[in-house]
């Protein structure tokens, strides 16, 4: 027996008018007898427009419950609609539709159909207007509504006033009350949804009206409250007028507040020690301050300005205090290793000491990897020379005016960073570090760094000029300190103004004496721990270091550091009993996981066949590459994978050509490349890789599989090569040389020309265990690294070479 629930269904299904696509809207919901413009951008509303247009241009047009949904379901789209016609389409540049929509009747959704996730199609039944027979009530009802419309046009001019027109049947009264609705700014999009659905026509008028009387109170409020602040505007007027009536029977007395404020900043102007041109326009703008009424915006520009003038230091110079050992101290206490820029900074103070007539100051650029010390250097420098210390953080700055300042035509106009910063040392001479200067970057308001030229030029800051003050400003006396991790990225302009200071990686080592000399007693004091509640040893640090750390520098390493006292309290807090607590192997295993970062896994096989171990530098640190090659039956192609760059693809090349250069001595065909395809690869495909570093490396992987000749284990190797064989010098040594001890290889391949960087390594740090070997042609490398003589006798890839193709020439014959 079917419920009545399941009847109402069924009727309304036999009463559909059809089926047509929808498109839902955000905060709308279009009217009959309206033609709105739509911008559809959803790919499901351009597909339902498109179907539309392919068949007879009619829509069915909903609003959105929530207008914040991208992907809608049946139940977020109101049911009360309007069955509408496309009139216009237009297609934007970037993809959206745009389209002028007229709404004909109104219609109910009756049931939702997924076109296959394309487009959501509706059935759907017109609703036809009820209740509209003539009537003395209908009539009634309208006149009200006319009256109400009209008191509105008159209280909001941009409603049109022409659309007061007298109906006379009830179908010009529908079709005008829809329009009404339409006009009627402010309606909320459940007022205009309600509108919608109201078919009985009465009713529909009667929400009109009552939405009518409540936009004329509010219009009828406004008014009222405009009027008051207009009253209030010619209070203020003439208050002014009093209040400079007031101002002249003062200055006849001889009390005048803004004469004396003007005559306190002459005389503070008199002592400040401001230069000839200073004074001068600070005499100038006080001039005209006295011709100005006080409240005037002009007035208060002028005002800032002259105060921005007077707070600068233009003569307080702070006593620098020259000992070198003292400062030697200070820094050897704020920082361990950094050797190199110790020494820089120890002769620039020497140098201080020994020539008081020393003003100019060199501009250092601390480059290195993030976490070694750069920025707390700097600090470290001011505190040795008894300086005031002063930080800007260049990073993501990307217009000229954040350092020259704005011009004083601007609203709230002020000066660049380097006059904001000598205002807050309030001294002639600080040290202004001028963080991650390579991160600056460019756009339509101009380059920082070309702003910058000169500032860090010391025959020309002498006399900077920044927008705002538009006077010369002395910074010869700045001792400027710029960081960067990466030289690559600083404009060559500016580069050659900067005295360049590499900072290395550390070495394990390195970070076990900077964590107990520095990171472990700083995070004991600010955690309120004591040695006797928290105890590490060097073993668990080194293994925090190797398992947990993957830097250069020592952020991450303090913060785990600063974990494991977090969990030391927790411990503590728990158990009162508890005094002491140690930590331990499996302590870090339950408080931190397993090991974050792991070795890169070297191969294990014996046959080491068309694989070699080069040594990579990256901004993290120092790491390992095993290079992978493969030669397989072909037509001569050269495959490179593992996202490799330009510059390692050109090595890859490089290498080829070195190899037929040398195919005869090799035990190879002249012609081995052109009948075999050989693949190579670097692991870890989904890092990008660039350098020529790897030249040798590549080569040496290549030789190795097209004479089945195989690598000795445990040997790294770098260098670029070039085409006669030659081996070039590389960068980051040191790094590469901390990556190839911690995974175990006992021999480092080296070009020649970095004998003087091992040198200056081995004064940092210890290579014992390590055999180093300086080479400077391809063919010592191939002699080195194989267990066979490459160059002894011919390889059996060469014999199996020459049968195959004696093969081919046979069954040609045949």
């Amino acid at each position: 027996m079917k419920t009545k629930k399941n009847k109402l269904q069924e009727q309304a299904i036999n009463q559909t008018a059809g089926s047509l696509p929808l498109l839902p809207l955000k905060n709308i919901a279009i009217l009959p007898k309206s033609i709105i413009p739509i911008i559809v951008g959803r790919d499901i509303s351009i597909k339902a427009v498109e179907h539309a247009l392919k068949n007879d241009r009619m829509l069915f047009i909903a609003a959105q419950k929530d207008p914040s949904l991208e992907s809608l379901t049946n139940e977020d789209v109101f049911l009360h609609g309007t069955r509408s016609t496309i009139l216009q389409v237009m297609r934007m540049p970037n993809g959206p539709l745009k389209i002028i929509a007229e709404g004909l009747c109104r219609a109910q959704a009756i049931r939702f159909i997924n076109k296959d996730d394309e487009f959501i199609c509706v059935e759907y039944i017109d609703l036809p207007t009820t209740n509209a027979t003539p009537s003395i009530e209908l009539n009634a009802t309208w006149r009200e509504l006319l009256n109400l419309y009209k008191i509105y046009t008159n209280l909001n001019n941009k409603a049109p006033s022409e659309l007061i027109i007298n109906a006379k049947t009830p179908q010009e009264m529908d079709y005008m009350s829809d329009t009404i609705a339409v006009h009627i700014e402010n309606l909320t999009l459940e007022d205009r949804q309600c509108i919608l659905e109201l078919s009985d026509l009465q009713s529909r008028m009667f929400k009109l009206c009552s939405f009518l009387r409540r936009e004329i109170d509010i219009l009828q409020t406004e008014q009222r409250i405009r009027g008051q602040v207009q009253t209030q505007v010619d209070k203020n007027q003439r208050e002014y007028y009093l209040h400079e009536q007031l101002k002249a029977i003062q200055k006849e007395l001889g009390r005048e507040d803004q004469s004396d404020d003007i005559s306190a900043l002459r005389q503070k102007a008199k002592i400040t020690g401001l230069t000839k041109e200073a004074q001068q326009k600070v005499e100038s703008e006080l001039k005209r301050l006295e011709q100005m009424p006080p409240l005037s915006s002009e007035a208060v520009v002028s005002r800032n300005y002259i105060d921005w003038i007077l707070s600068l230091p233009w003569t307080k110079i702070s006593k620098d205090s020259i000992n070198i050992h003292h400062a030697q101290t200070i820094l050897d206490r704020n920082h361990a290793g950094l050797k190199k820029a110790k020494e820089r900074i120890v002769e620039f103070i020497a140098a201080k000491k020994f020539s008081p007539n020393l003003y100019r100051s060199p501009v250092i650029c601390l480059v290195g990897p993030p976490g070694v010390g750069k920025t707390s250097l700097g600090k470290s420098i001011a505190e040795s020379m008894g300086r005031e210390f002063i930080r800007i953080s260049l990073g993501g700055v990307r217009d000229e005016a954040e350092i020259r300042g704005h011009r004083r035509t601007y609203i709230g106009a002020l000066p660049g960073k380097i006059i904001q910063a000598m205002k807050k040392a309030n001294k002639l001479n600080p040290v202004i570090l001028l963080d991650e200067i390579d991160k600056m970057s460019r756009d339509m308001h101009g380059d920082p760094a070309a702003a910058l030229l000169e500032v860090l030029d010391p025959e020309q800051n002498k006399n900077f000029v920044d927008h705002f003050l538009d006077i010369g400003y002395d910074l010869s006396q700045v001792m400027f300190i710029a960081t960067a991790n990466m030289v690559e990225h600083i404009p060559y302009a500016l580069y050659d103004r900067l005295e360049i200071i590499s900072l290395s990686g550390y070495s394990e080592q390195e970070k076990l004496a900077i964590a107990n000399q520095f990171l472990i007693p700083k995070n004991l004091k600010e955690y309120n721990l004591t040695k006797k509640q928290f105890k590490i040893s060097d073993e668990i640090i080194l293994k925090l270091i190797d398992d947990y750390t993957k830097e250069s520098g020592v952020r991450q390493l303090e913060r785990l550091i600063a974990k494991l006292m977090r969990k030391t309290i927790q411990l503590l807090l728990a158990d009162n009993k508890l005094k002491l607590v140690i930590i331990t192997k499996e302590l870090l295993l339950e408080w931190l996981g397993n090991p974050t970062y792991k070795k890169t896994s070297m191969s294990k096989k014996d046959e080491r066949i068309g694989l070699a171990t080069g040594l990579a530098w990256t901004e993290i640190g120092g790491d390992v590459l095993e290079i992978e090659t493969s030669v397989l039956p072909g037509k001569g192609g050269l495959t490179l994978t593992g996202q490799l760059g330009e510059v390692m693809q050109e090595s890859a090349q490089a290498a080829m050509s070195y190899i037929r250069s040398r195919a005869k001595e090799l035990g190879l065909k002249n012609s081995f490349y052109t009948e075999h395809d050989i693949h190579l690869h670097i692991p870890e495909g989904a890092t990008p890789k660039d350098g020529p570093s790897a030249g040798i490396t590549i080569c040496t992987a290549l030789v190795s599989a097209l004479t089945n000749n195989p690598t000795k284990p445990n040997v790294a190797m770098t260098g670029e090569i070039t085409l006669q064989g030659r081996i070039l010098s590389i960068g980051g040594l040191k790094e590469k040389i901390l990556a190839a001890k911690q995974h175990g290889c006992t021999t480092i391949i080296i070009p020649q020309e970095n004998v003087d960087d091992v040198d200056e390594i081995k004064k940092e740090m210890s290579l014992d265990g390590l055999n180093i070997i300086f080479v400077s042609a391809m063919d010592e490398v191939l002699k080195l690294v194989f267990k066979n003589d490459p160059f002894a006798k011919k390889p059996k890839f060469a014999k199996t070479t020459k049968k195959k193709t004696a093969t081919k020439k046979k069954s040609k014959k045949e």
